[in-house]
């Protein structure tokens, strides 16, 4: 769906080897879009209305012996369709709808996605704790990472920032596998430090293979 046969292979095969060196459970995943976020399309068709209204003032206020009946009907028609057409631009333009997103509402919403995940794909039912939801929301453009409680204490904050530090560049021009196994990589350095090893013949408790959803439409 948006990574290739050979990409998502690649990821599966780091994800195990990160494993097998941590002692963790990871799940990797892409989601198109958290959120159908309603209210998008309605702030673009109210900014498209606003700025053909300005451009219409304008224009009266430069030709004034343009008015009449026929031209106030133009105004209100061009007005209509510019608002129209912004708001179908945020429909099919991600990088133009993303203008109309805030950060906190974007964050919350990638946030309850990955939530809803982690007890979707039961990550929290390892014999260890020891679960790590790995996210990639592709229209907002943002990771979110979740543990389970067996890491509180050895891995904090500050490590999960710098893994989503490692990711965001990539992510930001759409390489999305990219992001994804430099994401594994900061994982596996911080986890080798933190967390033992799996015993040998330890036991894989959840799938490798990165999954991949459409999510809110």
């Amino acid at each position: 769906m948006y990574l290739t046969r050979t990409e998502a292979d690649n990821i599966e095969r780091r994800t195990a080897a990160l494993e097998a060196n941590a002692g963790v459970q990871v799940i990797t995943a892409v989601v198109g879009k958290a959120d159908a976020y309603a209210e998008v399309p309605w702030r673009a068709f109210a900014l498209g209305t606003v700025l053909a209204a300005l451009a219409a003032v304008i224009a009266d206020w430069l030709r004034p012996d343009w008015m009449s009946a026929h031209a106030v009907l133009l105004h209100a028609v061009t007005i209509l369709g510019v608002g129209a057409a912004s708001a179908v631009l945020s429909i099919v333009a991600p990088a133009y709808a993303r203008l109309f997103l805030t950060t906190s509402r974007r964050d919350a919403e990638v946030r309850q996605f990955a939530e809803s995940m982690f007890l979707r794909k039961a990550l929290f039912a390892t014999s260890g704790r020891n679960g790590i939801l790995v996210l990639v929301s592709l229209f907002e453009r943002k990771v979110e990472i979740l543990a389970d409680t067996g890491l509180d204490g050895r891995v904090g904050e500050p490590q999960w920032r710098s893994v989503i530090a490692r990711m965001t560049p990539a992510l930001a021009s759409d390489r999305i596998a990219e992001a994804l196994e430099q994401g594994l990589a900061r994982l596996d350095e911080i986890l080798r430090e933190r967390v033992p090893a799996s015993p040998p013949g330890a036991t894989n408790e959840l799938r490798d293979r990165p999954i991949e959803e459409r999510g809110a439409r």
